[in-house]
């Protein structure tokens, strides 16, 4: 079947899906989940065939990582399934009623948005969270992983297809192309797919967003700061750093810049050294940090990256509002933490700082739509459109206006 004729049929499904019954959707999830949890050993089967690929194409680190699936990350994805199942429905929601005459009264309806289109690198645990989130907000998806996670995706929008297949209402609902030469095909659809949510390297992004007429949500880059301000509780702020870098490096929400304040980081940075070391974490540091520990000298270009990797720059600062102009000059707008005891200094940071999601006194790794209660999420978007942050359920709805008269007609109020 060619990509036009799929997506066709994702447009036909949408219509349908958009009136499901709630109970019709949770049922199909439990089902998907359900399905994943009792064939585990053979999606690890073909998780195994991927990574024996990827380490014969000599794929990256970070890549392997985002790719292996084991018993846990098996076990997420069916706590993702069960955690949108028990979320309320955003479909059908009344949003704004106005009588604007004697009956003739106005309402505003939440909708879903249509065909989804999602491009997605590495993780095939993705496809699970993505498909489940369409289905509940009422929209079809189709789905292109990366070749590198052919074989994991493969088996898992199978077991959704057949999870899913004994509703007709979602039959076609979900839809999984899997070459390059698709992807080109898939961005000239714009009579078919509304959005385009591309989930990957900046690379992706960038060639998505400049290579379709489709709108497009997400995010290019994880610059994320951490600012430990001249009041932070030491101790606190050691922790919520290594957690913020080591929890785990190779994801968007991951700290890629430190911020120390000039007053505390001789008392901080040595103890902070400390435990990086013990994790194999490479510094890198601005000249006021080398005097104070023994790391390589960060560059200009160290503060414009992402690493997805055990790699660090520290900067010296003089203030919040230093960290702050560094934050909003080099950040991506994602998510940036400050550490802190004083209320004020805090407030200051998170009300000027530009991202998506601002912390005060905690981890940015908390930046995710499950740890936000989203129930999974399609990604994490930085623009200012629609949706912002990491986007659950509440980003794949739009609405509608219905208006419901009795007999009126425009010529009588002119």
């Amino acid at each position: 079947m060619n990509i036009k004729k799929q997506a066709e049929l994702a447009k036909k499904a949408a219509l349908d899906l958009a009136s499901a019954k709630t109970e019709l959707k949770n049922d199909a999830l439990k089902r998907i989940f359900l399905a994943i949890d009792k064939n585990r050993n053979e999606i690890l089967e073909e998780n195994k065939k991927d990574l024996k690929d990827a380490e014969k194409i000599g794929l990256s680190g970070v890549l392997v990582k985002r790719l292996k699936l084991d018993d846990k990350k098996i076990d997420d994805m069916v706590k993702g399934v069960k955690s949108v199942i028990s979320l309320e429905d955003p479909i059908g929601k009344l949003l704004m009623a106005t009588e604007l005459d004697k009956s003739l009264n106005l309402y505003k309806i939440s909708t879903p948005i249509g065909v989804i289109g999602v491009i997605f690198e590495s993780r095939p645990d993705a496809l699970v969270q993505i498909s489940s989130l369409c289905i509940k907000s009422g929209n079809a998806v189709i789905l292109k992983g990366g070749s590198e996670a052919k074989n994991s995706n493969r088996i898992l929008f199978n077991l959704i297809k057949d999870a899913i297949k004994e509703n007709e209402i979602f039959k076609n609902s979900v839809q999984l192309v899997e070459t390059r030469k698709d992807v080109k095909e898939l961005l000239e659809l714009d009579d078919c797919i509304d959005l385009m949510i591309p989930r990957g390297s900046n690379a992706l992004v960038k060639y998505i967003k400049e290579n379709t007429r489709i709108p497009v949500l997400g995010h290019s880059d994880g610059i994320c700061h951490v600012y430990v301000d001249e009041d932070a509780d030491i101790d606190l702020a050691l922790n919520i750093c290594f957690d913020s870098k080591c929890q785990y490096a190779a994801v968007c929400n991951a700290m890629e810049t430190m911020l120390v304040h000039r007053d505390v980081a001789k008392e901080f940075l040595p103890k902070m050294k400390k435990m990086f070391d013990e994790e194999n974490v490479e510094l890198r540091g601005c000249d006021e940090v080398l005097k104070i520990i023994d790391v390589e000298k960060a560059t200009e270009k160290d503060w414009e990256t992402e690493y997805n990797d055990l790699i660090l720059s520290i900067k010296i600062v003089e203030s919040a509002k230093e960290a702050i102009d560094h934050v909003n000059r080099y950040g991506s707008h994602h998510t940036d933490a400050i550490i802190t005891e004083d209320a004020d200094t805090s407030n200051l940071f998170l009300d000027n700082v530009d991202s998506s999601s601002v912390m005060w006194n905690c981890s940015t790794r908390f930046s995710d739509g499950f740890r936000y209660g989203l129930g999974s999420e399609v990604g994490i978007s930085t623009g200012k459109i629609h949706a912002r942050g990491p986007v659950g359920l509440e980003g794949l709805v739009i609405y509608k206006y219905k208006l419901i008269g009795n007999g009126q007609i425009v010529a009588d109020y002119s």
